[in-house]
């Protein structure tokens, strides 16, 4: 059973971050996906950001959702070495609690930096010419050391090393066409004495698909991790896994991990096109070494077997009643993992011949995410329908690796060559216009957008041309955030659409509608913001997604299809409602709801249901403090507001609204509070007092507003 409660200084103490080696771990944030990535070669952070306060995901997607997928993930690294013997290093497996240096398992070490980011985006602080995707994260790391660097502590178990330096790379893209995944390219160089034949190399996972959210991460033990179904889709070379039985109707969805590719000094290798060169995967209770066949392998030995015998290629793989079967292990082996469970799983590649001193071998792997196709199937039912979208992006992500080798066979043909550098280019995806720069101004009843025209001057990297064509203006539906899972893909209205005229392609609305008659600028901004477009007729109070796109015109020729930027470029979180408040006798303050009903529809769901409570103060000035009273007198809550309030002080915008408080904008005029005292004690039903002080005038304003529950 995993420990559920460890704090942030107990865990750093513990384990030996204070005087260790240079442990970083970053963010995936470019994409649609939010994974936790180490420069020790971890992925995932055993949802350890829910216990230490940092409340960092582990692998979230869509972002902002709450709905995990990815307790912790790794690589390992087996072959035999010249005297016969099997060594294994792993960078992670099967541990409770997760990484901790020194712990077992987590044998690769960091004593050569920390983790480099890089992005291909121009306008972004990081970027670089050479970066590869919209934010690459790049460390490098050993098996070599014996004890964690810089400590006395010795690694538990790790007494042959192999003698391995990986450089990781992991890429991410915010395109709304491959914002679903995060790839990992590996380097792995042999700087040791031996050679190693056999060697097989592999990803590790513990997946764990659950809505944070509806189930706090951990809560009631072993039961939380354990309603995850498994499977492994051949002609993908991924396994997967899916919520079968756990937050059913806020976890609809999958992840996945793909191999997508590998070169060393022989040439590329892949499962479809080498002929002795497979895949394995493998599948075991979590941490449970009973096991008969599911059983979680505690050595080397064990490990290189499940390394290399994959249950794929087991008779009861794909005929369970047949002969072969019977005589042999004689299990329905995919209906085993299509049932509930807590499984760490394996997809491993190989062999790789003669992996002398100073040779590298380069592979990839991606971790998928997918939205299932509701087919009216309960998500155990696992159906193929059920998985046409996470296919779809697993296919995506393998257009992403394939690059320039557009037929697959590892050869540079001719007409390839794009960028004529003589050789295959990978990890290459077509590119819509940049993300616009926008600014979402709130109002009354209305949210003003603000927009550059940076996205006019893209060139596109196939054809080296411009070929910007228009701007979409995207709303949420109304309701969107407390209505099930946050997706802003689905949850996204388009409102309005303009592109250029002239030259017979989509509406010919042109774009003087939306032009400002000259650039407008905002204090401390050096933006120059040449369109605008009001959104009316909105209801305050309630939160409202908004963004731009930019689409292209394009491309006949290569039959590519009309390309947009991503929702999640420029999004932000915007509550429309009354202004900072000039005169509080002619604008007199009022709260609403008044009466306030407990379940009020923006509300939503949680696990922290009183604290996410929400009743607004508005026609509040620019600074001003409010009181609340019961009629006795008795001060319930003060607070201040200010009129670049972000809505910080309560939970309901740390769950409901986005991933950080920076996305948020408000009207200036309108602070939420949460119902509960100043002792965080909940407010009883009732008649209450308010008092707003003008900080700057004095000037006071009284009221009440009814709570009924």
């Amino acid at each position: 059973m995993r420990k559920l409660h460890l704090t942030l200084a107990t865990w750093m103490l513990g384990t030996g971050f204070v005087h260790g080696q240079n442990f970083v771990e970053k963010l995936t944030n470019a994409s649609n996906v939010r994974m936790t990535v180490t420069n020790v070669g971890t992925f995932g952070n055993a949802f350890r950001g829910y216990k230490d306060g940092t409340g960092n995901p582990s692998g979230e997607y869509p972002a902002g959702s709450g709905t995990e997928h990815l307790f912790e993930s790794g690589i390992w690294i087996g072959g035999i070495d010249g005297s016969g013997t099997v060594r294994v290093s792993t960078s992670a497996y099967d541990a409770p609690q997760g990484y901790a240096p020194g712990r077992g398992g987590f044998e690769f070490t960091n004593s050569m930096g920390g983790m480099q980011e890089i992005s291909s985006l121009r306008d972004n602080p990081n970027f670089r010419p050479e970066a590869v995707s919209h934010q690459d994260f790049k460390s490098t790391f050993t098996d070599a050391n014996l004890l964690v660097p810089g400590t006395s502590i010795p690694i538990s178990g790790h007494t042959t090393p192999m003698g391995l330096e990986v450089t990781m790379e992991t890429y991410n893209w915010n395109y709304r066409f491959s914002d679903f995944f995060v790839i990992a390219n590996l380097t792995i160089k042999n700087v040791g004495l031996e050679t190693y034949d056999d060697l097989h190399i592999a990803l590790w996972a513990n997946t764990v698909v659950r809505n944070i959210n509806a189930t706090p991460a951990g809560s009631g033990g072993a039961v939380f991790y354990s309603q995850g179904g498994n499977g492994f889709l051949d002609s993908l070379h991924m396994a997967y896994c899916y919520d079968a039985t756990g937050d059913v109707g806020l976890t609809d969805s999958y992840i996945g991990q793909k191999f997508l590719g590998a070169e060393d000094k022989n040439g590329f290798k892949h499962p479809d096109i080498t002929p002795g060169f497979k895949d394995h995967y493998n599948a075991w209770i979590f941490n449970n070494s009973g096991q008969a066949l599911f059983f979680f392998p505690t050595s080397d030995p064990q490990r290189y077997v499940k390394m290399t015998e994959g249950l794929n290629q087991n008779p009861c793989w794909d005929d369970p009643q047949g002969v072969d079967c019977q005589n042999g292990v004689g299990m329905n082996i995919q209906g085993l993992l299509n049932a509930s469970g807590n499984r760490s799983d394996l997809v491993s590649v190989g062999p790789f011949s003669a992996f002398a001193p100073g040779d590298e071998i380069t592979l990839a792997f991606a971790f998928v995410m997918g939205k299932k196709v509701d087919d009216g199937q309960p998500n155990s039912a696992n159906t193929a329908a059920q998985k046409a979208r996470f296919i779809s992006n697993a296919e995506w992500a393998q257009v992403a690796y394939n690059g320039e080798d557009i037929n697959f066979n590892g050869l540079l043909d001719e007409g390839e060559d794009r960028d004529g550098n003589g050789k295959i280019t990978r990890f290459i995806l077509p590119s819509p216009p940049d993300a616009p720069r926008m600014r979402a101004v709130p109002g009354d009843h209305r949210i003003d957008l603000f927009w550059s025209r940076n996205a006019e001057e893209s060139v596109d990297p196939i054809t080296q041309k411009k070929d910007f064509e228009g701007y979409r203006v995207y709303l949420s539906r109304l309701g969107f955030d407390v209505e099930g899972s946050q997706n802003l893909s689905e949850d996204f209205v388009r409102a309005a659409e303009y592109d250029l005229s002239g030259n017979g392609l989509f509406y010919e609305t042109g774009l003087s509608d939306i032009a400002l008659p000259e650039p407008l600028y905002f204090a401390g901004d050096t933006t120059a913001y040449h369109y605008h477009y009001a959104l009316e007729g909105l209801p305050n109070g309630w939160q409202h997604a908004v963004a731009v796109t930019a689409f292209d015109q394009g491309n006949p020729d290569t039959q590519l299809e009309s390309l947009e930027s991503s929702f999640l470029a420029n999004d932000v979180r915007a509550f429309a409602g009354t202004p900072a408040n000039p005169s509080m006798k002619n604008f007199p303050p009022f709260v609403y709801p008044n009466p306030y009903y407990a379940g009020a529809a923006w509300e939503g769901q949680s696990n922290f249901q009183e604290e996410s409570r929400k009743l607004v103060f508005a026609n509040l000035p620019a600074d001003c403090r409010i009181t609340i009273t019961s009629p006795a007198g008795d001060v319930m809550d003060q607070f201040e507001h200010h009129a670049d309030y972000q809505g910080g002080d309560i939970r309901w915008f740390q769950t409901f609204a986005g991933e950080s408080a920076e996305d948020r904008v408000f009207s200036g005029g309108e602070h939420a509070w949460d119902l509960l005292t100043d002792q965080s004690q909940i407010l009883a039903r009732g008649l209450y007092f308010y008092a707003v002080q003008d900080l700057l005038t004095g000037e006071l304003f009284t009221g009440q507003f009814t709570v009924l529950k």
